[in-house]
């Protein structure tokens, strides 16, 4: 059989890896102390990817459900490419929909016409940042606009003026910022993206007290996120009144490593990050603003927006643009919190034991969870149990689903009959499914149940008096032994059922959720004739000495049925 041969690109069809000359790079010693300003964008830019667009009663569920997160900024629109924008806008405004402490962003090309229906639709907002820009970059220069790099930069510097001049006649009411993008940053010239943001500022006048935005956005992402930390901070080192701008960054995903290059460019001096929830967008979307506030999060940041209802966040967004989010998607993926593999199951088990054991500190110390659930209102669920679980996974879901902890010794034989399902199905076996398994095969008293019994302290002895039924027929017991346990084995004995020895008891109490009342689970294993395989029993009751016996006729049960 022959193996396919690898494909390699045709020679010069593409452009190799760009590099920056930045010699004394900062950025990779730097380290992410607090989380950037945010702008979620997914009301424009996410919305515009969707096949179907978002209706305005979903846009209002969306954007609800961003002021409810904590975000402060959030671009709502393009209101002079599209009525429906621009209703959306006013709705928001003339609605009152937006809260006091919240600026929404509006998006506009450097168009005299287009400028002027932006500004109105924002009349009577109380926070607004405006936000026009200009591709810069050579392959749209030369292809799209067919102008110089002269004719670009003017370009930009006539949107300028023409910002300034309509949000002139805007009420003074209204608090007005200016955000400014050199469409394409990535693969524009650095020093002319500097160059061009430069004269705008000079138009817009930014001050210390009224900053500007200047977004560098990855438009198309082509590079390794390093090289992109790189133009940020070659960026931001040349740009003249750099204190007087917040630099943002807009990264694609083209490449697959919209986070790295956002987290990245923060390091390397960026002040503010434009995002999507879940990283909707064009062509392979946006940066996911969730993803990158959670590995804040769990790096013990504020990422200063609410992650606590994350599934509450992922249905409305799924609600909302009719995407669906991948099941391993970080933090909010249905599977991200759950483990498959043996190994997995029971590190995760002995890592939540030793937490709930140690009072001392609150240090989150898992293995293969990095973060807890519980802060991102999900439920603890990392374990299912499949062909590839471990010996430990169903006794895990026994102990959090049910409360009953099984011995260590137990565990392999609990896991031979749960994977003997999982084999058989093929799929995954739930929790109920485990339980009633593990109820069926250890805890059965339909041949030998205990009817009624009396144990009786006699000095150092116990006496055992009582009857069970075995196969319908009512047997009496008399026995003595040291505890109640040995009283009982030796009443069966006497009764002829010689050919067993109890070599393993275990008995653990639970305390019910509800109240004060406890449940006595009691494991036994018995030998019969001598075999080298115990055969286990389970009882369960509120007595802590009847459990034990029902235990002990659970094992008979499942030897007499073999």
């Amino acid at each position: 059989m022959k193996t396919l041969s690898h494909t390699a690109p045709p020679s010069g069809k593409y452009r190799p890896q760009m590099t920056i000359d930045l010699p004394n790079r900062q950025w990779p010693s730097q380290t992410i102390t607090q989380a950037p300003k945010w702008c979620e964008v997914g009301l424009r830019d996410g919305n515009q990817a969707l096949e179907n667009p978002m209706t305005p009663e979903q846009k209002m569920l969306y954007f609800q459900e961003l002021v409810r997160m904590g975000f402060k900024e959030i671009e709502i629109g393009f209101p002079s490419a599209s009525q429906t924008d621009y209703d959306f806008c006013r709705e928001l405004i003339e609605g009152n929909h937006i809260p006091d402490d919240v600026t929404i962003q509006v998006l506009v090309q450097c168009r005299e016409g287009l400028i002027k229906r932006t500004c109105e639709a924002i009349s009577g907002a109380k926070n607004v940042i405006v936000h026009f820009y200009n591709s810069t970059d050579p392959v749209q220069r030369r292809l799209v606009f067919q102008k110089d790099k002269n004719a670009i930069k003017e370009l930009a510097i006539k949107g300028a003026g023409l910002v300034k001049k309509y949000t002139a006649d805007i009420p003074e009411e209204t608090n007005i910022r200016f955000e400014y993008s050199p469409e394409s940053f990535s693969d524009t010239e650095l020093d002319y993206a500097i160059s061009v943001c430069e004269a705008v500022m000079k138009v817009i006048e930014p001050t210390e007290n009224n900053k500007m935005i200047i977004n560098v956005p990855q438009t198309v992402q082509r590079t390794t996120p390093n090289v992109f930390a790189d133009q940020v901070e070659y960026f931001g080192n040349q740009l003249p009144d750099r204190e007087k701008v917040e630099i943002s960054l807009h990264a694609h995903n083209d490449c697959g490593t919209g986070v790295a290059a956002t987290e990245m460019g923060i390091m390397a001096g960026a002040d503010r990050v434009e995002g999507v929830l879940f990283g909707n967008g064009e062509r392979c979307g946006n940066v996911d603003i969730v993803n990158v506030a959670g590995n804040l999060y769990s790096r013990g940041i504020d990422p200063q927006i609410n992650l606590s209802q994350i599934e509450k966040t992922a249905q409305i967004y799924s609600d909302t643009t009719g995407m669906a989010i991948h099941p391993r998607h970080p933090y909010a993926g249905d599977l991200v919190f759950t483990a498959f593999s043996g190994s997995h199951q029971d590190s995760i088990k002995k890592g939540m034991n030793a937490m709930q054991t140690n009072t001392k500190s609150n240090q989150w110390d898992i293995h293969y969870l990095h973060v807890d659930p519980k802060d991102l209102g999900r439920d603890y669920e990392p374990v299912k149990v499949n062909t590839q679980s471990g010996k430990g996974g169903s006794a895990f879901i026994l102990e959090k689903n049910y409360g009953i902890d099984v011995p260590k010794e137990m565990h392999p034989i609990v896991y031979d009959v749960v994977q003997k399902r999982a084999e058989q199905t093929g799929q995954i076996v739930s929790p109920s499914d485990i339980y009633n398994i593990f109820d069926s095969t250890f805890m059965r008293n339909e041949r030998f149940r205990i009817e009624k019994f009396k144990c009786v302290i006699n000095g150092k002895k116990s006496e055992f008096s009582g009857s069970i039924y075995f196969n319908n027929e009512l047997i009496e017991l008399i026995g003595t032994g040291n505890g109640s346990i040995d009283a009982f084995c030796n009443a069966l004995k006497a009764r002829g059922l010689k050919n067993f020895i109890l070599e393993k008891f275990d008995e653990k109490m639970r305390t019910l959720d509800t109240g004060s009342d406890s449940t006595s689970y009691a494991f036994v294993g018995l030998r019969f004739n001598g075999k080298d395989v115990l055969t286990w029993g389970v009882g369960c009751n509120e007595s802590s000495t009847k459990s034990p016996i029902m235990a002990i006729l659970a094992a008979m049960e499942s030897h007499h049925s073999q």
